[in-house]
């Protein structure tokens, strides 16, 4: 997508609008992590807090790295946001200084870094922030998802006021994701933009391995559901490795 800049993509209304369609599986999802993180947790890509609030809220120490201002400032206006201890900048290479029995990364945030290596380096960075039995969660879509089609339109509201529209192109060459969410109504047309470099999970494993991890789980979604070859998403955990 020409001229798009990952680190304007998630200011001002894309911020604001963020958390406006929930998934519904948040409780499931904190319930979780709050399993695994055993008391202390790092979220990369923390964002506005949508899980991160929670989670401190069941017990959790939660920190964060989050590249966009404005969603620190949402978070941080939030009940309980101001205990969050959050540092700005890119979770490929920010560090908090601490160590954690979970580091995690969801709602397929690992494809908005648009490169491999940069990929990698999230892990290696997620590697660097682990107690010796800490754990890595990665939440991300299986790519067929899009991949069947190299692009599509799909009509996602219909509604009597308004319209909105999944707009996709993806290069199979370059393994981006080039994807507008476009709204029609009386006001005029909405565009949010954002491209993605999507990986199946046999790349994040290898991209584990060079971070001197090992996969240990993998389930289908958020209640340990086998991950199978219908499975449109993985729930995946990484520990250090033990050779």
């Amino acid at each position: 997508m020409k001229n798009f800049d990952p680190a304007k993509s998630f200011l001002g209304d894309a911020a604001r609008h963020n958390d406006d369609s929930p998934r519904g599986d948040e409780r499931e999802t904190v319930q979780l992590l709050a399993e695994l993180a055993r008391g202390r947790a790092l979220e990369l890509a923390i964002g506005s807090g949508r899980i991160a609030l929670p989670l401190a809220a069941a017990g959790v120490a939660v920190d964060g790295i989050e590249l966009s201002p404005d969603m620190i400032d949402i978070l941080r206006s939030r009940p309980g946001g101001d205990r969050i201890d959050v540092r700005m900048g890119d979770m490929t290479t920010v560090g908090t200084g601490r160590r954690y029995c979970l580091v995690f990364l969801i709602f397929n945030t690992i494809f908005n870094l648009l490169t491999q290596d940069d990929q990698v380096r999230c892990f290696q960075n997620a590697a660097r922030h682990l107690d010796e039995d800490g754990l890595f969660l990665v939440e991300a879509a299986v790519p067929s998802a899009w991949t069947a089609s190299n692009s599509y339109v799909n009509a996602e509201d219909v509604e009597l006021d308004f319209v909105t529209l999944d707009v996709c192109r993806y290069d199979p060459v370059t393994q981006i994701l080039d994807e507008s969410h476009v709204r029609l109504d009386a006001a005029g047309v909405q565009l949010r933009p954002i491209s993605c470099r999507l990986a199946w999970p046999s790349e994040l494993d290898l991209m584990a391995r060079l971070a001197g991890l090992e996969l240990r789980d993998r389930w289908g979604g958020w209640q340990r559901e086998p991950f199978t070859a219908d499975s449109v998403r993985h729930v995946s955990t990484y520990g250090p490795g033990r050779a």
